[in-house]
Parts: C-alpha cells; sequence; structure tokens
C-alpha cells in the first residue's frame, strides 16, 4: 500500500488526518488523544503500559513519519511518532471510547478496499516480472551476464514471485496443494487453544465480549480439524489443518469479539507448536501483512470460494515458501 492521507469524521464534529502506509493505519499521540477525548498524559501513561508489559511490540508497531508543523509564523518539519492500529484498538479497549470501535470499522472498511485496490497493482506487477524472468533467461544465453550475475538477479525476482504466483494462481483459480507437510507433530485440542485464547484476550486489554464464546461452533472447528475417516485424516498434512483452523475460526463467528484476530493468532500458533512457523532461513512464513491480507480476504470471501481460499492459505505456507 503506497503512503496516502484520508479524513476520518467521527459521529461528531471531528475530523482527523489519517495515514495510511503499510498495510495499516497511523495516528500520533495528539490525534488518539483527540479520536478518544482522553488528554494526552493519560494516552501516554496507556502507551507505556501497553509496551512495557509486552501487549505489543514497539517496534513492530511504532514509526516516525516526516510531519510538517506550525511554528509561530513557520512550517517546521520533524518526525512524529505514529502509532498503527494495533495499538489504537489496545488503547479503545482501555479507554471504552465507542469513538474507537467506530474508527476500527471504519479503518478496517478502508484497509479492505486498498486491499482490492492492492490486488489489481500486484497482477500488474506479475506481468512486469513474468517480463523481467523472460529477459533474464535470454541474458542467461548472452555473453552480457556471468552466471553468478544471472543468479543473483534470479534470486532477488524469486523473493516475490511466490506471491505473485500465488495471485496469478487465485486469478486463473487453477491453485494446486503443492508440497505439503504430513504427519503434525502437534494436535490441536480445544483446551489448549481456549488457552491461547486467553492469552490474546489479555494482550486485548481484557474484555469479556473478547474470546467470548455464543455457541458450540469453535469446539466444533477444532473437532472438525482432527476428524478422521476410515482411520484417514481428514486433513492430512500441518498446512490443511492450518488453513481449515483459519478458515473455520473466521466464517463462523463463534465469538462475540475478536474473530478474525482469534483465527490468525491461533492459525499462527498451530504452525509454531509444529515447529513450522519459520522456513529454511528462519523467516516466519507469513509475515505480518501477509497474514492480515490473508483473513480480511477469508472473512470477504463467499461460501463457494472455500476450496479456493484454502489453497491460498495451503500455498503461503507449505514447502514452497
Amino acid at each position: 500500500m503506497n503512503s496516502s492521507i484520508e479524513i476520518y469524521r467521527s459521529e461528531g464534529e471531528t475530523q482527523i488526518e489519517v495515514r495510511f502506509e503499510n498495510e495499516t493505519v497511523w495516528l500520533n499521540r495528539s490525534q488518539i488523544a483527540i479520536l478518544f477525548g482522553r488528554d494526552i498524559k493519560t494516552i501516554g501513561k496507556h502507551l507505556t503500559t501497553i509496551f512495557s508489559e509486552g501487549e505489543l511490540v514497539r517496534l513492530a508497531t511504532v514509526a516516525n513519519f516526516a510531519t510538517v508543523q506550525n511554528e509561530g509564523l513557520r512550517e517546521v518539519e520533524r518526525q512524529i511518532e505514529f502509532y498503527n492500529l494495533d495499538v489504537i484498538i489496545s488503547l479503545g479497549y482501555r479507554v471504552k471510547s465507542k469513538e474507537g470501535t467506530h474508527f476500527r470499522q471504519w479503518a478496517t472498511q478502508r484497509l479492505k478496499d486498498y486491499l482490492i485496490k492492492g490486488y489489481a497493482v500486484n497482477q500488474e506487477r506479475l506481468s512486469q516480472l513474468q517480463q523481467s524472468f523472460q529477459l533474464i533467461r535470454e541474458a542467461a544465453l548472452s555473453d552480457d551476464f556471468s552466471k553468478a550475475q544471472v543468479k543473483e538477479i534470479i534470486d532477488v525476482l524469486a523473493d516475490y514471485a511466490l506471491g505473485l504466483d500465488i495471485l496469478d494462481g487465485y486469478d486463473k483459480q487453477n491453485l494446486e496443494m503443492g508440497m505439503v507437510q504430513p504427519n503434525s507433530i502437534f494436535q490441536i485440542s480445544y483446551q489448549e487453544a481456549k488457552v491461547a485464547i486467553e492469552e490474546l484476550r489479555i494482550k486485548f486489554g481484557g474484555s469479556l465480549l473478547f474470546g467470548n464464546e455464543k455457541d458450540d461452533s469453535f469446539k466444533s472447528s477444532i473437532s472438525t480439524i482432527n476428524q478422521t475417516f476410515d482411520s484417514k485424516e481428514l486433513y492430512p498434512s500441518i498446512e490443511e489443518k492450518a488453513a481449515h483452523l483459519l478458515y473455520f475460526v473466521v466464517k463462523n463467528h463463534s465469538f462475540t469479539d475478536g474473530n478474525k484476530r482469534i483465527a490468525a493468532w491461533l492459525f499462527v500458533w498451530y504452525l509454531a507448536k509444529n515447529n513450522y512457523l519459520l522456513n529454511s532461513k528462519g523467516i516466519p512464513k507469513v509475515a505480518n501483512n501477509a497474514l492480515a491480507a490473508i483473513t480480511l480476504m477469508v472473512a470477504l470471501s463467499k461460501p463457494e470460494e472455500k476450496d479456493l481460499m484454502i489453497l491460498v492459505i495451503v500455498n503461503s505456507i507449505n514447502k514452497a515458501n
């Protein structure tokens, strides 16, 4: 997502310039204080608690952006600290602001809009990438580049190729399961999943509505993940189990609040339990932004697209990653 600024208008008369960048939204401390109707000092105390207790990682949720300020008759550019949507949501639970809920809904919808626009941009990038690979192949057959130089360029392009190939397969609806990892070492249970959700509930302020089960659908989802038929697992690979866990929790709306966050959390937690969260380079198979995009894509998908959504998730974490 390219950087952009949009105006958020509250149900009252409040207007705030909201920065969109790196697949999330950003507000500075003064804007957050205005949004929640609290003074800056109170917001500062909550921010200190959020980071000191390890609820959120400062490095991943705080960024400095150049901001022009009027100081007397001069316009001065200064580096101002901004906080992303995760921080804003966490603060919203702490100050119990209805405005925070309204802002979260507005920001989430705008991020969905950007996701759809970004898909069109990725399609263009895919075409460009394919042309680049063709040029590299031609260069490899000429004397213009050494083999080492060609390999170096291909390695760089390959970092983007997987994600774009998944988008291409999604568009053409010809994705395949690919190489997956059978025989999971960890079998998810309802009790352990509840403990994991409780950890997340505390991280998001301890709201009694967060993770509160509305019915037995979550327990049913966990049971389905481990289901067997004729002594064979219905979902035989780690990837398939993780993908269905994410899909079921998002789509079943089992909880009063936090369904998408819980789904994403359990997805990552399950992969980690199976020692399958990191790739061969020690890097998470799914980055934070990608996880958010996949979760939103599932939430927006139609029921008849379930199999395609599962394939998108599986391809994001299988052995090709």
